[in-house]
């Protein structure tokens, strides 16, 4: 399906034979090997996105770009494996909608959310189907074969656009009231604004703290591109 797109044949080949050594995996192995075939795919697309088929329009001689997909992979696999250790606890890992996790008092909840723009939407499917495609190796999904990208179903999410992304806060929060703490990360290039969401917040926990940094978005960007100085915000929410 995606003959002349994206990646070279030697390295699409090798995305075709890794899955098909994932398929024989189990556990912990087989999401390490998951998360870096599906990072190595990111670091060897041009700015890290998927809006474009032609690789060579942003080829400027960086080492990720010049590296095999294969080569890609087998520094992936060992950087993940460097960062593992054990707990001794038992750990578990979901796909789904945020609203039908168990909230049972959890210590700390960390949100992540997509960012609402003022004049877009934050359609992470349109960026990064390929990825989200590979990780599944397509199994579960529809490709839109009418498109050149060869993009996947949007799923619609509140959180993208500007007139849910408040009541979608806001009950996320409410979701999470008896977590110890909520931490909520966020940015300034996005609505609602920063004063906003410390209100939304404090509804359900009284003492909010918020710390920004400032930060240039340099992966997935270009030099002109808008909007790449931006303050990130960690929002804390305690019980007073």
């Amino acid at each position: 399906k995606f003959d002349g797109l994206y990646f070279n044949a030697a390295d699409r080949a090798f995305l075709d034979s890794a899955w098909s050594h994932i398929d024989t995996l189990s556990g912990y192995e087989r999401d390490l090997a998951i998360s870096a075939l599906v990072l190595s795919a990111a670091r060897k697309q041009p700015r890290g996105v998927f809006t474009f088929t032609d690789s060579s329009r942003y080829s400027d001689g960086r080492r990720d770009l010049s590296l095999s997909m294969r080569d890609h992979f087998r520094e992936r696999v060992q950087s993940y494996n460097e960062i593992v250790f054990n707990t001794e606890r038992a750990s578990r890992a979901v796909c789904g909608d945020v609203f039908d996790l168990d909230a049972a008092a959890p210590d700390i909840v960390y949100l992540d959310p997509p960012y609402a723009p003022p004049s877009d939407d934050a359609d992470y499917i349109k960026r990064y189907h390929f990825l989200e495609g590979l990780s599944v190796y397509w199994r579960g999904v529809r490709i839109m074969e009418d498109t050149k990208t060869k993009k996947l179903e949007k799923r619609y999410t509140p959180f993208a656009y500007k007139r849910s992304i408040e009541d979608a806060l806001s009950r996320t929060f409410e979701h999470f009231r008896d977590a110890g703490a909520i931490v909520l990360s966020y940015s300034s290039n996005a609505l609602p604004g920063a004063d906003r969401i410390t209100e939304l917040l404090r509804d359900v926990k009284p003492r909010v703290e918020v710390h920004g940094v400032s930060h240039k978005y340099a992966f997935g960007t270009h030099a002109s591109a808008v909007r790449r100085d931006v303050t990130e915000y960690i929002f804390v929410g305690r019980d007073a």
